[in-house]
């Protein structure tokens, strides 16, 4: 696309290949001018960088200020591993070293940081939000499986957004119990879109507008460019939420 085709932000913005820890794992990261946080994308198979779903949700966190990491939270030979996509432990130590890494970047060590997992990734965003209370400030669960961090889902007080397609009953079924074990703020919203199967159930461009609507009305001014995404959103809770439905 023409450079005067594209708005200010998108000119702005500045890309940087990065590695992390003793196995220099793979990202890029993506910082418009005057962030007003980071989004760290978490995903337990395939590759977190070159994922086109991923790339498309980072342009629509871009376009609202936000900057965006995408990483690989296994080596290319681990990723051949299916059972390493499960290992929700070692993905959370895994995300641990690039949350320490961005704590350590003088552009990026003042911005708040949200977590956006999808699948098993959003297990280990969920670990790792517990387990470091301080240092992240929102969980997006994208098509999430927070079944696999149940039994820490009770010490995550950081807000979460969990995404999930209508049309996907045995994942509304877990997203939904997940909302109930959260003590802070949980927002449970559906995309809706026709039935298919996997990550298909929810339509890549309403789930991407919905998670920028939310992450920037939690880290950072809203901007009011998202406001026409159409889904069906709940918010579920025990005791200190409630629950609450309504169409966009």
């Amino acid at each position: 696309m023409p450079a005067e085709h594209l708005g200010p932000t998108a000119r702005a913005l500045h890309h940087e290949a990065v590695a992390f820890g003793p196995r220099a794992l793979r990202g890029v990261l993506a910082r418009p001018g005057h962030a007003t946080g980071l989004v760290v994308f978490v995903q337990g198979s395939g590759s977190g960088r070159s994922s086109s779903l991923h790339r498309h949700t980072a342009r629509c966190l871009q376009r609202a200020g936000l900057a965006t990491l995408r990483v690989d939270l296994l080596s290319d030979a681990e990723a051949h591993d299916r059972t390493k996509a499960f290992d929700v432990e070692l993905l959370a130590e895994r995300l641990g070293e690039v949350i320490d890494w961005a704590g350590r970047r003088d552009d990026l060590a003042g911005l708040p940081l949200a977590l956006l997992g999808v699948g098993t990734g959003a297990s280990a965003a969920f670990l790792a939000a517990e387990r470091r209370p301080g240092q992240v400030a929102a969980v997006v669960s994208r098509s999430g499986r927070p079944d696999l961090a149940d039994g820490v889902l009770g010490g995550v007080h950081a807000p979460a957004l969990l995404l999930v397609g209508a049309d996907d009953p045995v994942a509304l079924s877990l997203n939904r119990a997940a909302c109930t074990r959260l003590p802070g703020e949980a927002r449970l919203e559906l995309i809706r879109g026709p039935a298919e199967h996997g990550d298909e159930t929810v339509l890549p461009d309403r789930a991407a507008r919905a998670a920028a609507a939310w992450l920037v009305s939690h880290l950072g001014p809203a901007r009011g460019v998202y406001r026409g995404a159409e889904s069906r959103a709940f918010t579920r809770a025990m005791g200190r939420a409630q629950i609450q439905e309504q169409r966009r």
